[in-house]
């Protein structure tokens, strides 16, 4: 093919493939099969392959990922990327408007829009093209993820016209199909879930492979100009909706169902709408966001510490709806305590189908008279945990039944006993070679806090137990990938990954090992202490009560739950044969340090790697201690991405704000 032949099919095909990516990702109406959009991108990926003076960084193979990162690069937000004061009430609401009224008069306009549950970005286009695109941080500075949000394909690359230089704000966000279909090809495979489409999305978006992130197939949605000017005459929009048309004209997908209100009560009008909408939507949404329409009047009421006057985010309340509970399940725990689990008729909540709620323990039913039969009131717990609030006697007409806790362990047919130590009034089944505690047990071993073998979920442990492979936690380290590639759903490759994630735990050390076993009472920040104090497994077998209870944040129950785990002689033949199969019993980690001893932490926000937990266990093994809540006695605040009141607390008392790599040098990481 010619030179200026094959220029002219790249643009064509360049053309074509954005077209129908947007039919595709943003109004759902494709015009042509998956087939022959695969065809075009693998021609045009030839073509730039064979002319690469021709090639393109706005190309839309450019899309799919490009080499992996070592890290993120810090950016600095040329405008705060700043959060917005929650009210959870009409009344806090109308409390807002009244405000807004006062000083701007009676006519006040707002835009009302969905508060999309997301990460939010920045991105920046110079000469229409997009160059640069972070993550919010701390509002100030946060990190530079360009290239894994050019995998997000509703991201345009090029504007419809050149201008010089625009800075827009967005949400991105995971749809819930994609969402589901992640969850289950993770189920499959063995791996953790993700608790929500947000927390997905944010661990898509900071993965250092972008060929990963271009697979989570995300999404975005912008809702705010930050800086530049909307047209080449220099001419700026009056209104913040003006500014969302513009963009859309530009190539940006904004956000949906936005809507101009004024006074209370149309603006409550859209907000209670949005909220009826939300089991319907393609995604989540946890609020509705009021503004100051006018941007003029947006100057004249001016901005907050941390928050602008001009707005507010409402958070909806949990969802609740009424079932019925058809019959209770019992559940057996790693460590043999049996919980109920009601099953109930399937009822939509909060955007998924909801048939399965947990009960806690035989004490939750009896406080709330909950029965069989009964009708129920359940919600989602912090939009994700299905739960029953209470029964609704009113509704029940003498069919219903009173739960009664079995007598004996539904897995192994012992009798069970009534234990109040330590988790209160649990039913358990004390007896060791309980095959529910024993599938349970390997899957808490293999988990990412204990021994972390990467692929080693509740599937694929159920398959080696049931094939005869493993016993026990013990026999993991005998297996060989010849006796895991026959089994179902698990090739030579994926045998071989988890070989190797096998022996790659070896040598996690007596840290992980103590919290693996599945002491009771123990956990990571415990089997930690201890292990520092022990140094080795064999030290903890010889341990008294009292020996334990010299260890740091160890108390009597703890103490005593330790002693008699390691005078059972189950316990000692498992641990000679994890010793004799190569794993190692000595700690590996340095003896803690008090060089944050007096200093107090609260965290913030979603850390770029650290989860709370493991940001906390570090201060505390370092001698320093986390709250909650911020005070005048609090010495530092750690924020991360979205972090919210706590931020803006810190902001008015004057507290030091740093960020996980300020935490790190502290703790000399």
């Amino acid at each position: 093919m010619e030179r200026e032949a094959a220029r002219t099919r790249i643009e064509y095909l360049r053309r074509e493939i954005e077209y129908n990516s947007r039919l595709y990702y943003e109004n759902d109406a494709p015009k042509i099969s998956d087939y022959e959009y695969d065809a075009m991108f693998r021609e045009l990926t030839e073509l730039e392959a064979a002319y690469p003076e021709l090639d393109s960084p706005t190309s839309p193979t450019k899309r799919v990922g490009g080499r992996a990162l070592d890290k993120f690069e810090k950016f600095s937000h040329s405008v705060r990327m700043g959060s917005l004061t929650d009210v959870f009430s009409a009344d806090e609401l109308h409390a807002f408007t009244d405000r807004m009224e006062e000083a701007l008069g009676a006519d006040t306009e707002y835009s009302v829009e969905p508060k999309i549950d997301g990460l939010s970005v920045s991105l920046i286009y110079e000469n229409g093209v997009f160059v640069r695109g972070a993550t919010r941080g701390d509002g100030l500075v946060g990190e530079d993820v360009t290239e894994n949000l050019k995998t997000v394909k509703t991201i345009p690359l090029t504007l419809k016209e050149p201008l010089p230089y625009l800075c827009v704000r967005g949400e991105v966000y995971m749809p819930k199909s994609v969402f589901n279909a992640l969850n289950e090809a993770r189920e499959a495979a063995g791996e953790a879930l993700f608790a929500n489409p947000r927390n997905a999305a944010a661990g898509s978006l900071r993965q250092l492979d972008p060929r990963i992130a271009a697979s989570r197939r995300l999404a975005i949605f912008v809702f705010n100009l930050q800086e530049g000017s909307l047209y080449s005459d220099g001419r700026e929009p009056e209104t913040h909706i003006e500014t969302l048309t513009r963009l859309s004209e530009l190539g940006f997908t904004v956000l949906p169902e936005v809507k101009r209100a004024c006074g209370f009560a149309s603006v409550w009008e859209h907000v209670e709408h949005l909220g009826n909408m939300r089991p319907e939507l393609s995604f989540d949404m946890d609020g509705a966001v009021i503004k100051v329409d006018s941007l003029a009047g947006r100057k004249r009421v001016g901005e907050g510490t941390s928050t602008p006057k001009w707005a507010v985010a409402f958070k909806y309340p949990p969802e609740e709806k009424k079932t019925k509970l058809i019959s209770v399940d019992i559940q057996v725990g790693r460590t043999g305590v049996l919980t109920p689990t009601a099953n109930l008729a399937p009822v939509r909540l909060a955007g998924t189908t909801v048939s399965r709620a947990t009960l806690h323990n035989l004490n939750f039913i009896l406080e709330r008279d909950i029965r069989i039969g009964d009708t129920v009131i359940v919600r989602k717990a912090g939009e994700i945990i299905p739960e029953i609030l209470a029964s609704v006697p009113a509704e029940r007409d003498g069919s219903e039944s009173v739960f009664v806790m079995p007598t004996h362990c539904p897995s192994c047919g012992r009798p069970v006993v009534r234990d109040e130590c330590g988790e209160g009034a649990a039913i358990r089944c004390v007896y060791p070679g309980c095959p529910a505690q024993n599938a349970r047990g390997i899957v808490h071993f293999a988990s990412k806090g204990a021994m972390n073998i990467d692929g080693l979920g509740p599937q694929v442990v159920e398959l080696l137990l049931a094939a005869g492979k493993i016993r026990d936690a013990a026999d993991l380290y005998t297996l060989r990938a010849e006796d895991i590639s026959g089994l179902e759903r698990m090739g030579e490759k994926s045998a071989e990954n988890l070989i190797g994630a096998i022996d790659a735990s070896r040598s996690r050390g007596l840290e992980r090992l103590l919290f693996a076993l599945g002491v009771r009472q123990v956990g990571e920040v415990a089997a930690e202490n201890i292990a520092a104090k022990m140094q080795t497994l064999d030290a903890c077998f010889s341990a008294t009560v009292e020996d334990f209870l010299a260890i740091e944040d160890i108390g009597e129950i703890t103490a005593t739950a330790l002693v008699e785990f390691f005078a059972d002689e189950g316990t000692r033949e498992l641990c000679q044969r994890l010793t004799e199969n190569g794993v190692l019993t000595e700690a590996v980690a340095q003896k803690p340090s008090d060089s944050l001893a007096g200093l107090t932490f609260v965290l913030t926000g979603t850390l770029p790697t650290l989860t709370r937990d493991e940001a906390s266990a570090m201060i505390k093994r370092c001698g320093g201690k986390v709250s909650g809540s911020v005070s005048k006695k609090t010495s530092f605040v750690v924020a991360g991405e979205e972090a919210g009141s706590k931020l803006a607390r810190a902001n008015e008392l004057g507290i030091t704000v740093i960020d996980e790599n300020g935490l790190l040098k502290m703790l000399d990481k």
